[in-house]
């Protein structure tokens, strides 16, 4: 295996962290959308407009 230089080394675990971070966001997206849509239809439950 290759001796990686301390920028390369620097640069794949910068890489890592920004990939981890992008799945943590997608991740906190959904279930915001899950939650949303949630409250969207216990919300109009409860409305009785007739």
């Amino acid at each position: 295996m290759r001796d990686f230089s301390a920028e390369a080394r620097l640069h794949i675990h910068a890489r890592t962290l920004a990939g981890r971070s992008a799945v943590r966001i997608h991740t906190v997206a959904v279930y915001g959308a899950f939650a949303l849509i949630a409250a969207i239809v216990f919300g109009t439950l409860s409305v009785h407009p007739f």
